[in-house]
């Protein structure tokens, strides 16, 4: 079984989603299932279909975050230092457009580019790690090749 790697943080918010799916999202979808199979006919009742297919929506996240972080490999990035690995926070500059963005190097079932939570296997993340502080680095996206420098890494 391959590990993910996650961060403290991560692990805490998969935990918290999980402990709200089993104990909030499973009860009420169990009332609801409930409550419409009280209202008759099931082949035509929309309540019930749509409170099952909620249900196996549910289920399906509660395996997969479950699947997670069994897999875990927590990473404590306060004890990490030198050039950019998983958990390291990196400001860069965008060599053209000179728009600066801060990331953190984190696992992918944590990932979220909207919080600057970036992931490792992403084109950018893999151009970066090994790298040092005044680096340049050429990332390749769809949309055209990218230049960055790194600004600063921190272990926070």
């Amino acid at each position: 079984m391959e590990k993910l790697p996650l961060t403290r943080a991560g692990q805490k918010m998969l935990d918290a989603e999980l402990k709200k799916l089993k104990s909030e999202e499973r009860p009420a979808i169990i009332r609801a299932i409930s409550e419409a199979r009280e209202h008759g006919d099931l082949s035509e009742n929309a309540e019930y279909h749509a409170a099952r297919e909620k249900q196996s929506f549910v289920e399906g996240r509660i395996k997969e975050l479950e699947s997670i972080l069994a897999r875990a490999d927590i990473i404590d990035p306060t004890r990490l230092s030198g050039s950019v690995k998983f958990g390291a926070t990196v400001t860069v500059v965008d060599e053209d457009t000179d728009e600066e963005r801060t990331f953190q190097i984190v696992g992918e079932p944590e990932a979220d580019l909207e919080k600057g939570l970036l992931n490792l296997k992403s084109p950018l993340a893999r151009a970066l790690i090994g790298k040092d502080e005044g680096d340049s680095i050429e990332v390749r996206t769809p949309g055209g090749a990218r230049n960055y420098e790194i600004l600063s890494i921190r272990y926070v």
